[in-house]
């Protein structure tokens, strides 16, 4: 799915390589600040940022899809309102608090526009909220409301590498993706690692461009990019009640080509989806499952789904160890119950390449698992380390390579095709979230 195949040998060559995705379009600024808090739920010291995306000038032209777990945070309640306003000024966005479910929340983001608006001349009605992090527990509204001036006086109009480190969580490292159309450019970045099964959205995205692109073409446009990326991917099944992804334009640079631009964008999308999966809570391979003919798209995304959203087989993956039956149980499990009506009878599935079933049987030898341990073996980000006290942790804060595990089902009677990405299930995935709050 990644436009490039990139490849990192240490922390510092990916740094330098997010440096340069970094530069911000015209007419944007971004500032962080981060401080301490007392969490009312949980009362021990603890660390939020907050995170200023700024316009110029207020534009009219933007747009945003959210979750659709029917008990979303408060922000996805104030964000969807926002799409009526005229106009957005600015994007402020935390970690560490989600604001979902929690008494006064949508009080609670409401007054944090309000103040941050008298801050920037704007009115409250043309910011939009944001907010990740534990479910349940409620914003710390005047401590936040005390550290808007700091992020208001921090902007800056050079690099939006600031913004996408402000609005991780649990993520391992910022990711960043940029393209051209002309004299204008498209920047995102992305914050999400676990609770992804996107529905309309991943985690938290934001997708800014100076190209001149009308309101109702842009919001269309992200429709479609959304469908065939972040609606594409999934690291554990479960749909997060904050999931946000927004795109606005300054309008500062003539837009020569709609087509284009909405290419370019999808791809920029792709490019994050893939990197969100990629530095999912403990993944250690990404999953690519190309499905093809296909009765329907949705057959092809759902089977495809199925497959990386599979226990047993993200496990085995986990453990370099091709147990293809898992990955027939799988695709045989989703179609018995949800699509009883299609044929499996013409079923080949490729892994790596490497023919391991057709005819209704498997097709496999020494020679092949053997080539199928390299393949699994060659996708693997790090090894899984011993736990430190107890803790599984992952070794690296870094991509050192975008090869993936490649799974290929053909099912034979249709022409539909989609591409799914997921990841495996570890150690770390379990350690991750078993500790998320304390």
């Amino acid at each position: 799915m990644a436009s490039t195949a990139l490849t990192f040998t240490d922390r510092d060559a990916h740094r330098a390589w997010l440096t340069r995705q970094a530069q911000l379009p015209a007419g944007f600024r971004v500032g962080t600040t981060r401080f301490e808090f007392m969490p009312r739920e949980a009362p021990k010291p603890a660390k939020m940022t907050l995170t200023l995306i700024a316009l110029d000038q207020p534009t009219p032209d933007f747009a945003a899809l959210f979750t659709r777990n029917a008990l979303p945070g408060a922000p996805i309640i104030v964000g969807r309102q926002r799409l009526h306003e005229p106009t957005l000024g600015a994007i402020i966005v935390n970690n560490k608090v989600s604001n979902v479910c929690a008494p006064g929340g949508i009080e609670a983001s409401e007054r944090i526009c309000s103040e941050l608006a008298k801050l920037l001349g704007l009115s409250a009605g043309q910011i939009l909220p944001s907010s990740t992090g534990v479910i349940g527990w409620g914003l710390p509204v005047d401590a936040i409301v005390s550290a808007l001036p700091q992020t208001s006086a921090a902007l800056t109009g050079t690099s939006i590498l600031p913004a996408a480190e402000g609005i991780v969580t649990t993520d391992l490292y910022p990711k960043i993706r940029r393209a051209h159309v002309g004299a204008g450019s498209i920047v995102g970045m992305a914050k999400g690692a676990g609770m992804i099964e996107p529905n309309l959205a991943t985690m938290l995205v934001y997708v800014l461009t100076d190209l001149a692109v009308p309101r109702a073409e842009l919001r269309a446009a992200l429709t479609r990019a959304v469908e065939t990326s972040f609606n594409t991917i999934s690291v554990d099944s479960d749909t997060s009640t904050s999931d946000t992804v927004a795109l606005v334009s300054s309008g500062r640079v003539p837009c020569p080509d709609l087509t284009a631009f909405e290419t370019a964008l999808t791809q920029v999308c792709r490019d994050l989806a893939e990197d969100v999966v990629r530095n999912g809570e403990g993944v250690r391979h990404v999953i690519r499952v190309a499905v093809s003919s296909a009765a329907t798209v949705p057959l092809a995304r759902a089977i495809g789904k199925a497959i990386v959203n599979a226990p047993l087989f993200k496990c085995a993956v986990a453990g370099n160890d091709p147990n293809v039956g898992r990955l027939v149980q799988a695709i045989g499990k989703y179609v018995g119950a949800e699509a009883p009506s299609t044929d499996l009878s013409q079923l080949k599935l490729r892994l790596g390449g490497i023919e391991i079933f057709s005819g209704g049987v498997f097709q496999l030898n020494p020679a092949k698992e053997a080539a199928l341990v390299a393949h699994l073996r060659s996708a693997e980000l790090y090894a899984s380390a011993p736990p430190k006290d107890g803790v599984f942790t992952a070794p690296i804060d870094f991509p050192p390579h975008e090869r993936c595990v490649e799974i290929e089902v053909v099912i034979g009677h249709g022409t539909a095709e989609a591409v799914v990405i997921g990841g495996d299930l570890t150690h770390e995935y379990v350690s991750e979230n078993a500790d998320y709050r304390s």
